[in-house]
C-alpha cells in the first residue's frame, strides 16, 4: 500500500504511508517519506512505524528527539531499551535514567548504576533532589521513592 498527500511541504509530502513490498520499486519494505510519516520504515517529522526516524517517533526501533517504542533512542525516550538524555525503560541508559536497571548520571530504579543513585538499597540526596523538580508534575498522593 502506498498512499502520499497532494498537499507538500518543502517538497515532501504532508502525509505518506507505505506499507508492505512495493516489486516495481524494488523495495522490500515500505519507507514512508514526509512531514507525518506511517510506514515499515518511517522518516519524518512524526514518524511511525517498524523503524521510525524523525522529530517525534513511534515505532519498534525509534530514533528521535522524542521517541517511543520497543528500543528507542533519543533526547526523551521511552522504551523497552531506552537510549537518551532523559530514559525511562525497562532498561534505561542516560544523563537522566529511571528504569528496571538504570544507567547514567541521575539513576531511579530497581538497580541503579551511575553518579547519583536513588533504588532500594541507596538513596542519595542529589538525585532525591533531582527528581523532586523533574516529577514536582506529579500529584503527591502516588508515592514515589523519594516522597
Amino acid at each position: 500500500m502506498r498512499w502520499h498527500s497532494r498537499a507538500v511541504y518543502m517538497e515532501e509530502p504532508l502525509i505518506s504511508i507505505a506499507v508492505g513490498a512495493d516489486w516495481s520499486r524494488a523495495e522490500r519494505n515500505g519507507h514512508a517519506r514526509g512531514i507525518i510519516a506511517i510506514g515499515d520504515i518511517a522518516t519524518g517529522v512524526i514518524a511511525i512505524g517498524g523503524i521510525a526516524r524523525g522529530l517525534f517517533s513511534l515505532g519498534g526501533i525509534a530514533i528521535g528527539i522524542i521517541a517511543l517504542g520497543g528500543i528507542s533512542l533519543g533526547v526523551f525516550t521511552v522504551a523497552g531499551l531506552a537510549l537518551g538524555a532523559f530514559a525511562f525503560g525497562g532498561v534505561a541508559i542516560g544523563y537522566s535514567a529511571v528504569g528496571g536497571v538504570a544507567i547514567g548520571f541521575y539513576t531511579l530504579g530497581g538497580v541503579a548504576i551511575g553518579q547519583f543513585l536513588l533504588s532500594p538499597v541507596h538513596r542519595d540526596a542529589r538525585a532525591v533532589e533531582f527528581f523532586q523538580s523533574v516529577f514536582r508534575f506529579i500529584p503527591r498522593p502516588l508515592r514515589l521513592p523519594f516522597n
